[in-house]
């Protein structure tokens, strides 16, 4: 079938997008000004407004980063927006990337909101925000004088995009009054900060957070003292002062802010950020780590993933490039490069402790213990999954779960070699927007009737609980508000393709919990 052009009025002006298959898809739509030249460090401003009608055919470029996406650009706060009838009054899904804070698009082909849209029968939207040195540091001397604000740019790109799809929902036939929040990794980690904000709390009515890398400092934070040096550091090495960065040649800011952070985390001069180089706590934008906060009080739907660190260690070399621990001595250095990642000293003991830990723990589960399979459950643990099911925990202890209930997911769908029968970090998006069948996935992730039932079901759960339900699907049980203390998590993958059950390998989070290594929610 042909496509066709629809014109739609957004705040800023007309943008023309293409109809095809019972779907409208508009790409690159502004959604603030270009925060290049002195608007760098600055918080985003509305898009100029433009006269006729605007192209949103066609992506944007990626917000400025490395290698991982060709042609990025600072010029890059723009909005994808796939939706089933703009006539409609539709429930609205903003999506976060994630990246680490460094890398993505809302633009990869992972992230395509067609099949959601039109299976889910809801209004998609993502977009890129501002990533590196350009999103995620502190310096007063950047103070942007019309806000007050001096840190955290791509968190305030995103409160903005949250604003703009408000403002412009009705356009692309959303229920302004209906948005649902979702993201992965560092993209799950700003669906809850976003949560959390008071000049939000009227417009998010609910969150799905995925694969969350809660913050915490020294693993995925650092300290504004620290950004505060960074950034004078970065300023002498190019001649200038701190608000002088504003001039330096993009690419190679870029490329000075990547080079402190390089290389293994116990050699360099800065001790925080030492896996991520996320949000830092300025008393704004980020009031506090996420175990020292309230959990948001509003509906959720967390999902994390059975292996979460199978992504980092068993993966065809990205992001690890090897070698993968073979015997005892190597098991032990590659957890001691785990735990090198959130403690600036990490003692002999600790790590024979945890290794001993966790073997211990897989034998009581009948789990895998040779060097790899222990090496990537401490890896997904400590940095995602301990955090997440703690987080959720505390929620089930503290908030009435008529006011804000919350439903957690366990997404547990084997995938093929490398990944050698693990669920790992980031599987989940593939099924959520039915991108495991590209030729680029399907190998991993197969493109069989099980896939396309798994998908079908979790865009079931996603799409009943933006309607302001409980979440629920044909191929799935009932899904009783989560209960630390009964079976109340929704399995999700295998042959069964959903069951409700309990967290898996719970002996093993038990480490963290006396470790002092990651903050105890």
């Amino acid at each position: 079938m042909p496509s066709r052009t629809v014109v739609v009025r957004t705040t800023a002006g007309r943008v023309a997008g293409e109809r095809a298959d019972g779907l409208t898809v508009f790409r690159g739509v502004p959604y603030a000004a270009p925060p290049v030249g002195p608007l760098r460090f600055s918080s985003p401003r509305p898009p100029e407004p433009w006269q006729g009608v605007r192209d949103a055919t066609a992506f944007a470029a990626p917000s400025l980063q490395g290698d991982y996406l060709p042609d990025s650009s600072e010029d890059s706060l723009y909005a994808n927006v796939w939706t089933p009838d703009v006539a409609g009054r539709l429930p609205v899904l903003v999506y976060i990337h994630g990246g680490g804070w460094m890398l993505g698009a809302g633009s990869e082909p992972d992230y395509d909101g067609a099949r959601t849209a039109v299976h889910g029968r809801m209004v998609v939207v993502n977009f890129n925000y501002r990533l590196g040195v350009f999103g995620w540091g502190l310096h007063e001397d950047l103070t942007d004088p019309s806000t007050g604000s001096c840190a955290n740019w791509g968190l305030q790109d995103q409160v903005a995009l949250v604003r703009w799809v408000r403002d412009n929902a009705a356009a692309f036939g959303g229920d302004p009054d209906n948005i649902t929040v979702s993201g992965t990794s560092a993209g799950g980690s700003s669906t809850w900060q976003l949560a959390l904000l008071p000049e939000l709390r009227d417009i998010i009515k609910r969150i799905i957070p995925i694969s969350v890398k809660h913050v915490w400092e020294p693993a995925s934070s650092t300290t504004p003292r620290e950004s505060r040096g960074v950034y004078r550091y970065l300023a002498r090495r190019f001649g200038t002062t701190v608000p002088g960065l504003r001039g330096v040649p993009a690419t190679e800011l870029r490329d000075a802010f990547d080079e402190v952070y390089a290389g293994s985390p116990t050699e360099r001069f800065v001790q925080g950020a030492r896996e991520y180089r996320g949000p830092i706590v300025d008393g704004r934008w980020m009031r506090g780590y996420d175990h020292a906060l309230p959990t948001p009080r509003i509906p959720m739907m967390p999902i994390y993933c059975r292996t979460e660190g199978s992504f980092f260690t068993t993966g065809p070399g990205y992001p690890y490039p090897g070698p993968h621990p073979a015997d005892d001595a190597g098991l032990r250095a590659a957890v001691r490069e785990v735990l090198d990642k959130g403690a600036v000293k990490v003692t002999d003991e600790q790590v024979d402790d945890c290794v001993a830990h966790y073997r211990r723990a897989s034998e009581e589960e009948g789990l895998p213990r040779d060097p790899v399979s222990v090496w990537t459950q401490v890896w997904g643990d400590g940095l995602f999954r301990y955090q997440i099911v703690r987080l959720a925990e505390r929620h089930a202890r503290e908030r009435d779960p008529a006011a804000s209930p919350q439903y957690l997911m366990e997404f547990a769908h084997p995938l093929r070699p490398p990944y050698a029968g693990t669920t790992p970090h980031e599987a989940v998006a593939k099924f959520l927007f039915g991108t495991f069948a590209l030729p680029v996935n399907a190998p991993d992730y197969g493109d069989g009737p099980l896939e396309r039932r798994i998908s079908d079901t979790l865009i079931d759960l996603v799409a009943s609980f933006a309607r302001g339900g409980t979440p629920s699907s044909e191929h799935a049980p009932a899904w009783p508000v989560f209960s630390p203390d009964r079976p109340t998590v929704m399995v999700l993958g295998g042959e069964r393709v959903a069951r409700v059950g309990t967290v898996s390998a719970q002996p093993h989070l038990t480490y963290w919990d006396r470790a002092g290594w990651v903050p105890r929610p």
